[in-house]
């Protein structure tokens, strides 16, 4: 079980250190990516922060309403990275004419990505717990913090491309 537990993290940490890096060594990272002329859509970014919260309440004082509550939390965030990726790869096909991506879109897409697998991983492993009816492992809490991360680097990045973040 540790060897699997080690596993896990190590490649967590290998994705994130590449996303960042990524972004890092990026040369086109520092340029304004295109803007759409004609069509715009905007999506609220899903904040994944309260779910991992109340999982780690839940885990502090052994109460199960706390954790049945952090289980459909996250539920909820899986299930509602479908229609955002659905909407950001629509939105990239019919505004930008399906241009090949470069920059900070490209990065907002690939983060995106990760960051939709690492919440599908976090309810995946409490649903395998809740499934065979054993506690919780204790790594998943770092799981669930890498997928914060991503999440609010995804959105950071999406804050440039929307102008919220930019200069002025």
């Amino acid at each position: 079980m540790i060897r699997k537990t080690i596993w896990i993290v190590s490649l967590l940490t290998t994705v994130m250190v590449a996303a960042l890096l990524l972004s890092a060594a990026s040369p086109g990272s520092s340029a304004k990516a295109p803007q759409p002329t004609s069509a715009e859509v905007k999506v609220d970014n899903f904040s994944f922060g309260p779910a991992s919260l109340t999982d780690f309440l839940a885990q502090q004082t052994k109460r199960r309403g706390l954790a049945e509550a952090a289980y459909f939390n996250f539920l909820v965030a899986a299930i509602s990275t479908a229609p955002v990726l659905a909407t950001g790869i629509l939105a990239w096909q019919f505004a930008l004419e399906g241009q090949k991506l470069k920059g900070t879109l490209l990065e907002h897409l690939v983060f995106a990505c990760v960051s939709t697998v690492m919440i599908w991983l976090v309810w995946w492993v409490h649903f395998r717990s809740r499934r065979r009816t054993a506690p919780l492992p204790r790594y998943r809490l770092a799981i669930e913090f890498l997928a914060f991360a991503m999440v609010t680097l995804t959105a950071h990045l999406g804050g440039f491309l929307s102008g919220v973040n930019g200069p002025g």
